[in-house]
């Protein structure tokens, strides 16, 4: 139950999502258009988690990807879903203020 819990909270095995981006990770923000638009990471795609099923098709299976969102719920319901529909390699990165430092 415990590794339960802190695989929910983040305190699991940690991935170094840098390392992941300079191997070509795809960052995808699963946030509201309105909300990207007020600032997001460079090169990172606005695919809004409640129109995701309809986008999953620009998104490449071969590569990795990083979701990520305002603080990491959305990020962790896009990763399921990926996860869901054959994407083996998804990474919750969390709140995108917080993942554009670590990855900065």
């Amino acid at each position: 139950m415990i590794n339960l819990i802190r695989k929910i909270l983040g305190h699991g095995v940690q991935t170094d999502l840098k390392e992941l981006i300079n191997k070509g990770a795809q960052i995808i923000d699963v946030r509201t258009k309105e909300e990207y638009q007020h600032g997001h990471i460079k090169g990172s795609v606005n695919i809004p988690l409640q129109g995701l099923s309809n986008n999953i098709s620009k998104i490449k299976k071969n590569k990795p990807i990083i979701t990520c969102c305002a603080s990491g719920m959305r990020s962790e319901s896009a990763k399921r879903f990926l996860k869901s529909h054959g994407f083996s390699e998804v990474y919750n990165g969390g709140g995108w203020i917080s993942l554009n430092k670590k990855i900065s």
